[in-house]
């Protein structure tokens, strides 16, 4: 999870979930509040978004922010007493939620008008892909194979896959790049060089950029972002195969209605509010994001910004619901090739 600057709206109260959280009462339950469970990454569209949503409705937002798995995790572990209204994570988090009845149906309006990610219960808000980042130290790698160099041992580090979104998505493209196998064995060489596990991606953002590591994975969206407001020091690349190919996943962030919402009515207010076309027009703006809504077209700088970031680099989207279905086995196939 990384760390928020403090938000200057006044009406958006932010809750941050530490990754060894409990699960204690996050929502009041009043019906002029409504409690956002996150994956971390969009802080600094919320932050006008949430105000501007307060102002008009004058419906307060609360924020719970953790590690994409830890969303669910926390929705899983508070089944029987609800505080979420609404969920936003990456794949295959959202349909792990779909699939354990953490979320209920709900069409929000502006979904036919996404021709991404969505189903009956949930529903792509922002698009987003994956990447890599690296500090000037780390002398421009290219390809997966520059990663496994001696001279990184102890440089690189990534989220680990089946608790962070990111994390999860470097092995899904492993495997679409390398196979099954062959991406358990390329992680397998690559502990040599990982400093170990991170349950958020985000945390791994001022490490790299103080030089602490060389190299991360991260996301499109959220390391821009950082760069910008963060004045990060580092740049973003697409690691090649060998033969020069560069790849990335399809990361979007995805919302749902939690299920048995404490305030479901202010929920589908709000998720109505993100997904309206005013609301989208200000993604890339506000947060170098892809608006969800294809009838929504951008052309401020820091779209362009994410624009040419991907340019050149093959945009993979996978069967969500096939990853899922294998999400177990796989992360127990990886964990026990790591640990070797």
């Amino acid at each position: 999870m990384k760390a928020l600057k403090p938000l200057l709206a006044a009406a958006l109260l932010l809750t941050v979930l530490a990754a060894c959280g409990g699960t204690g009462a996050a929502s009041t339950g009043d019906a002029k509040t409504v409690t956002v469970y996150t994956a971390d990454g969009l802080a600094e569209w919320y932050q006008t978004r949430f105000a501007a949503f307060t102002e008009k409705t004058g419906t307060k937002v609360q924020v719970v922010e953790a590690g994409s798995g830890e969303v669910v995790s926390r929705l899983q572990k508070e089944k029987s007493n609800p505080q979420a209204d609404v969920v936003v994570t990456l794949p295959p988090f959202i349909q792990k939620a779909a699939a354990d009845g953490l979320l209920q149906p709900y069409a929000v309006p502006g979904s036919d008008q996404v021709k991404g990610l969505k189903a009956d219960n949930y529903v792509t808000v922002v698009d987003n892909y994956l990447n890599f980042i690296a500090n000037q130290k780390a002398g421009g790698p290219k390809t997966f194979d520059d990663l496994l160099d001696p001279r990184f041992k102890g440089k690189v580090q990534y989220s680990t896959p089946g608790q962070a979104g990111d994390g999860t998505a470097v092995l899904l493209l492993l495997q679409h790049l390398l196979g099954k196998q062959g991406a358990l064995d390329y992680l397998g060489k690559l502990e040599a060089n990982n400093v170990g596990p991170s349950a958020s991606t985000g945390k791994l953002q001022p490490k790299v950029s103080k030089g602490e590591i060389w190299v991360a994975n991260g996301d499109v969206q959220m390391n821009l972002a950082s760069i910008a407001n963060d004045k990060s020091a580092f740049g973003l690349f697409f690691p090649a195969t060998k033969d020069g190919k560069r790849t990335t996943v399809s990361l979007p962030y995805v919302m749902g209605l939690g299920a048995n919402a404490p305030n479901a009515d202010g929920g589908k207010q709000l998720m109505d509010y993100l997904l309206s076309a005013d609301a989208q027009q200000t993604v890339s703006g506000d947060a170098f994001g892809i608006p969800a809504r294809s009838d929504v077209k951008p052309a401020d700088a820091n779209y362009q910004a994410v624009e040419k970031a991907v340019d050149g680099v093959e945009i993979w989207q996978p069967d969500w619901s096939a990853v899922l279905a294998d999400l177990d086995a796989d992360v127990a196939a990886y964990t026990k090739a790591v640990q070797g």
